[in-house]
Order: structure tokens, then sequence, then C-alpha cells
């Protein structure tokens, strides 16, 4: 039984990774730049997100796709940008998956954006085993998480790209210790970091320096 759960699970993963390759050819081909942003519940992936549309507007025809367990809250954060939105409901599942961004691609006019940026669902496990077709991952942490969130969950960003620890502004009445989270990471995970404020809109230009500006 054991060897049969093994090989469904291996070719889940295999298939998901083939139409996660398939996605990212169908984007480069489009010069769609593209980013997965992974993270848990309340770390701020969506207002991130909302900052760097609001940053970029203007300069790069943003899209997005944002995935949540159910409901519509973050999508109709986004879209009132007035840019291209796909919600993605996954019901049960902890995680978006490359069949679903698949065909939410169909319901974006990849012609015409240059960047797709895709908030996962909010959990710091199940989305570290599912590709998307992106062209970076990230994972986004709160400092009201902990400073142990790294040594509870070292997947995650060891396949990720890039960390970006949010709610700086916090740490002191949280009795958190940056430091500590930047440390695990050398030992565990050596990324490169980005430490924000996003609601005080502190760190997002050096983020957005490094993912957009400076992605070649």
């Amino acid at each position: 039984m054991h060897k049969i759960d093994i090989s469904i699970g291996k070719d889940l993963f295999e298939e998901n990774n083939k139409i996660a390759k398939r996605n990212n050819e169908a984007l480069r081909e489009k010069n769609v730049f593209s980013v997965d942003f992974m993270g848990s519940i309340g770390s701020g992936k969506t207002l991130i997100i909302e900052k760097i549309v609001e940053k970029l507007i203007g300069k790069k025809k943003v899209g997005v796709i944002v995935g949540d367990v159910t409901g519509d809250d973050d999508y109709k954060r986004v879209k009132k940008y007035n840019i291209p939105v796909v919600n993605i409901n996954t019901g049960k599942e902890c995680h978006l998956d490359a069949h679903l961004i698949e065909h939410a691609l169909e319901d974006i006019d990849i012609n015409n954006i240059d960047i797709l940026l895709v908030e996962n669902i909010g959990n710091l496990v199940c989305p570290a085993d599912f590709m998307l077709g992106c062209d970076r991952r990230g994972v986004v942490i709160s400092v009201t998480e902990g400073d142990d969130m790294v040594r509870k969950h070292p997947l995650i960003f060891q396949i990720s790209d890039f960390v970006v620890i949010n709610k700086v502004d916090l740490a002191e009445y949280m009795d958190v210790d940056i430091d500590k989270i930047v440390r695990d990471l050398e030992v565990i995970a050596p990324k490169k970091v980005f430490l924000t404020d996003a609601k005080h809109d502190k760190g997002i230009d050096e983020l957005i320096d490094w993912l957009i500006w400076e992605k070649n």
C-alpha cells in the first residue's frame, strides 16, 4: 500500500511540474515576468502586492492571480486598481497548483501584461511542494508569527528565491528578534532578505527594485 501511495504522489508532482514548465514557457513567450508570493495567513502578502501594483501603475502593466480557500476579499482589494485580476478558490486544498494557474491564465490577457503577481494560499507547508511556473518564488513572513518560523518550516524557505520579513515595526512589541530570523535563514536557507513595513510603505521600493528592475 505504501509503495502505491508513493507512486501516486510521484506521478502527481511530476505532472504538476510538467504543467508548471508549460505555464512558464507560455508566460516567457509573451515576455511576462511572474512572481509567486507564498506565506502564512496574516503575513501581509495581499498588502505587499497592493503596494507593488500602486508603485508600478503607469510604468508596467500588471496582472494578479489571487488564491484563497474561499471568498473574494483579497480579490476585491486588488480589483480596485482596475488591473486584470483572477480569483481562485481551492475549496479544501491548502495550496495553488500549476493546473489551477493554467486555467487562470485563460482569463488573463497575457498579451497585455508585463508582470504577473500570484498570491498563494496562506500556508507555510503545502505551497512549497507545488511549482506554479513563476520565474521567482518568495515567502512573506511576519514578526507576529514569532522568530522561530524558519526553523519550524525550513522547506518553504529553502525552495524560495527571496524572503520578506514584514511588519518589522511591530517587532519590539512582539518581543521578536529580527536578527535571529535572519541568522536562521543564513544557516538553513541563505536567500535575499527584505525587511518591510508594508502598512507604512517601508522596504517596498527595495523589493520592487530587486524583483522587477533587476530581474535580469
